[in-house]
């Protein structure tokens, strides 16, 4: 059986040098982070139960 992960499915899949792919995958990961503070956790920030305050009520 292969020991196959996504992180390494990603490293392989990016092209160049290993420098070139650090560079990439912080993009990457920057671009992920961004779209989840973008679009994502607005989304589902009323449905978090952390919002509901008691206090000074």
């Amino acid at each position: 059986m292969s020991d196959v992960s996504f992180y390494g499915l990603v490293w392989r899949i990016l092209p160049g040098p290993t420098a070139l792919k650090v560079v990439e995958a912080v993009i990457l990961v920057l671009a992920v982070v961004a779209v989840l503070f973008t679009w994502v956790f607005p989304v589902i920030a009323p449905y978090m139960p952390f919002n509901d305050n008691t206090v000074g009520q």
